[in-house]
């Protein structure tokens, strides 16, 4: 028989004694100020921010709970205090192609001055330019200017009349506008005068008149350039006053922008552009809304003042340090920016004051931090950052420009420079996906921080988490920990982990629990939080989520799901499975039987056939089919059919955590051998028929406990796990308390022989010299049926051979 003995009590639990704390409560520790349990991710990012080379922005990937976020976020604001604060830019208007507003770079806090600035100009040139062209100087040189134009025109039309008279003819005005007349003694000569007179004579004033008809047309073809030079002398003159009542007030702002070339040139601009547009500052003001009248829309009032306007994108005047931004919804537009539209008249129409930043503009000079599945979920996202990545500089173009889907004039702003490092936060899978399938990512996101989600438990580490509670406990603003409390979230923190070696570095689970017990220890009237506050904060994550669990187990005590946990059958054993909801898992029992009969050496898995086993599960079934024909049948056909099934199984079964149970089964049903239900039984096997080690270990023994005590423990119920995973247990309290008054056992088994032994209580046998298995044995019980097997198979098969001849 073996020699395997189930576990001892302590095998099962890695208590965290308290009194290895050489304090009370947390208030007597230090606040953690290093990040704990992840060497690896905080050297990648410090690499990752150190390094200043194209391409080598940082991907923090790892579970979500391990502190990506906060990680990253710290570094950045650590490093981004060292450095110098970015300039300031603003888009202001382009004056000779206003589609495309021109960005200028200020230094820091000077975008908002140029901006104040700009504004008090335009008013101070409305009242200068209003002053000026009311001047009675102004007025008196644009009348010599009107005066000389209507004494031109005046004088050549007193020439042509004394020519006329000269002629015998006057100049006369009409309604269809000047005609000549014929004269006779001064006066205008009536039409039937005029016909009374020879023909002679009628046909020479026709004659002088046509000459004269032509010397009119002259002069009235010659009044539109007079009138054009009389317009073009007001607009020098007005030009002249312009500049003269302007000039030194924008002379003012040059010299105060001096150092900024492109702030010079602008405002030259600017200048030639007043000069040029004067009229529209010498219009009415609109009248300004009353106070209480909802504001108005930005593109309120008239052109001229928003022509000088400076829509300032970037303000930094308030900064410290390199901008450290994270985008909470990075969708397109908030990541490159948008130029906005108001309706005006029925129509969309904007410019260049409605240009708004997105996360890169406020980012430019620092570091933004995006949330990677959020970018990949918004549309074109993605393809906007690398786009503003790979080209270094941000361009403003709306989704429909960008994929050419409308060809309406809209603006174009000119491109801003980009120079920012990208932290993206993200899942394991997403980095590998990206990595796989995106060929820029790689280009773009050089450096990998992976975080791990557990460290080694140890001394040091166990006093570092009872320091990262102190600092939690501080920063939310909770109750002490008293020792004991500090003791049982360690613990609890392995459980999460699955590890009695290991503790999780999940921190928003360990602190949503911190939380949870300060409520308790409030509701307690604790002044303290105490281990018994952290377990029942447990015990309430729990019931909170646990409605199926309970309703499973329901059914199993009511008989509607069959499972026995006393008595004997052949072919049938109880496996071990585990449901994960969320972020709660448990365990519950499945009956798994086979059944074996003549046949050409298949093992048929039921689950598989009608497609509900998984690829791991089938795999797991092919194995110990292996396993099966490798040992009993090396020399000779497998002449059997067997077939496995989870029993009441109504949905998908996957992995291979069951093969040693199905095996187990299997090597029942053939040797005709009962199995023990009392027991349960969980690892996965190899060919050479070895346990191995599978995950949810301690749910699965948990969810067959329930059954078995629910049901009254025995003494004669228990476990089979793999001998590899007895690292891996912390049970509940209750099972080890069971294990230690004798009424449950668990059992580490590293072999197929070790578990049908225990499971029938028949010694499994080994090969003698001979390779013959002892008399009486599971294994040659098992090599016996086989045998016969085949021979009625050869049997049956000469029989069906002599019938044909």
């Amino acid at each position: 028989m073996t020699s395997i003995r189930p576990l001892a009590p302590e095998e099962l639990y890695r208590r965290c004694d308290p009194a290895q704390f050489p304090f009370e409560t947390t208030d007597e520790l230090e606040e953690l100020q290093e990040i704990i349990g992840q060497p690896r991710a905080v050297e990648a990012v410090r690499f990752g921010i150190g390094i200043e080379r194209e391409g080598y922005n940082i991907f923090a990937l790892g579970p979500t709970g391990t502190g990506k976020h906060t990680l990253v976020r710290k570094f950045l604001e650590q490093k981004a205090a060292t450095e110098p604060v970015p300039p300031d830019w603003c888009y202001v208007n382009n004056f000779e192609r206003p589609h495309q507003p021109r960005a200028l770079r200020l230094p820091p806090g000077t975008g908002v001055a140029l901006q104040k600035d700009m504004s008090r100009l335009v008013e101070d040139i409305r009242t200068a330019l209003s002053s000026a062209f009311e001047s009675d100087e102004y007025r008196t040189r644009r009348q010599v200017i009107e005066e000389e134009f209507r004494e031109r025109q005046e004088k050549a039309f007193n020439e042509l009349r004394e020519r006329a008279q000269e002629r015998g003819l006057a100049l006369l005005r009409t309604p269809v506008g000047l005609v000549f007349a014929p004269l006779r003694d001064g006066e205008v000569m009536a039409p039937e005068e005029f016909q009374k007179l020879p023909e002679e004579e009628r046909k020479r004033i026709e004659a002088e008149v046509e000459v004269m008809q032509e010397e009119l047309q002259k002069i009235v073809h010659e009044m539109p350039r007079w009138e054009r030079e009389m317009r073009e002398k007001i607009r020098e003159l007005d030009r002249e006053v312009t500049n003269f009542a302007v000039g030194h007030l924008i002379e003012e702002l040059r010299k105060k922008y001096e150092a900024l070339p492109e702030v010079v040139e602008y405002l030259n601009a600017v200048q030639q552009d007043v000069i040029e547009n004067v009229r529209e500052f010498l219009r009415p003001q609109e009248q300004q809304p009353p106070s209480s009248s909802p504001p108005p829309h930005p593109l309120a009032g008239p052109p001229s003042l928003r022509r000088y306007q400076v829509n300032v994108l970037v303000d930094n005047s308030q900064a410290k340090g390199a901008p450290v931004i994270y985008e909470d919804n990075p969708t397109y537009q908030n990541l490159i920016g948008r130029v906005e539209h108001v309706a005006q008249m029925g129509a969309l129409v904007t410019d260049f004051t409605l240009i708004k930043p997105g996360a890169l503009h406020r980012a430019n000079g620092g570091y933004l931090i995006l949330d990677a599945r959020k970018v990949l979920l918004q549309p074109y996202a993605w393809e906007g950052l690398k786009r503003a990545l790979q080209a270094r500089q941000i361009r403003i173009e709306s989704l429909g420009e960008m994929l050419s889907l409308v060809s309406t004039v809209s603006l174009e702003p000119e491109p801003i420079p980009l120079d920012v490092k990208v932290a993206l936060v993200g899942d394991r899978l997403l980095y590998y996906l990206l990595s796989a399938l995106d060929p820029d990512f790689s280009e773009l996101f050089k450096v990998a921080a992976d975080f791990d989600d557990e460290i080694d438990r140890n001394d040091e580490n166990q006093m570092l988490y009872a320091r990262l509670i102190a600092t939690l406990a501080r920063k939310e603003g909770l109750r002490p920990f008293h020792r004991t409390a500090v003791a049982r979230v360690i613990e609890h923190s392995s459980r999460l982990a699955g590890d009695a070696e290991k503790l999780s570095t999940r921190m928003q689970v360990i602190c949503d629990l911190l939380r949870e017990a300060d409520y308790w220890a409030g509701q307690a009237g604790n002044g303290v939080v105490t281990a018994q506050d952290v377990q029942r904060a447990i015990d309430a994550q729990i019931y909170r989520v646990d409605r199926l669990r309970e309703r499973l187990q329901e059914e199993i005590l009511r008989g509607t799901i069959l499972i026995d946990t006393e008595g004997e059958r052949i072919g049938q054993v109880n496996g071990l499975s585990v449901i994960e909801l969320g972020n709660f898992a448990f365990g519950r029992p499945s009956r798994i039987t086979a059944r074996v009969r003549l046949g050409k050496g298949e093992v048929i898995d039921i689950e598989r056939e009608v497609e509900l086993g998984g690829p791991i599960h089938s795999k797991g079934v092919l194995i110990l089919s292996s396993f099966l024909a490798s040992r009993y049948s090396a020399e000779r056909p497998l002449s059997l059919s067997a077939s496995l099934v989870f029993e009441q199984s109504y949905s998908g079964v996957e992995g291979d955590s069951a093969s040693s149970a199905e095996l187990y089964a299997l090597l029942s049903a053939i040797a005709q051998v009962p199995i023990k239900q009392s027991l349960a039984v969980t690892g996965s096997v190899n060919q050479h028929g070895e346990i191995q080690a599978i995950g949810g270990v301690n749910e699965k023994i948990e969810g067959f406990f329930d059954v078995c005590k629910a049901r009254g423990l025995t003494g004669e119920q228990g476990v089979l796990i793999p001998a590899a995973n007895v690292k891996h247990l912390m049970l509940r309290p209750d099972v080890v308390e069971a294990v230690a008054a004798g009424q449950f056992h668990i059992y580490p088994i590293e072999t197929v022989d070790q578990g049908i032994e225990i499971l029938t209580g028949i010694p499994a046998g080994e090969r003698d010299e001979s390779g013959n298995y002892p008399e009486g044995t599971i294994n040659y019980l098992v090599e016996k049926r086989l045998a016969e097997m085949t021979e009625k198979q050869l049997a049956f098969s000469k029989g069906a051979e002599e019938g044909e001849t």
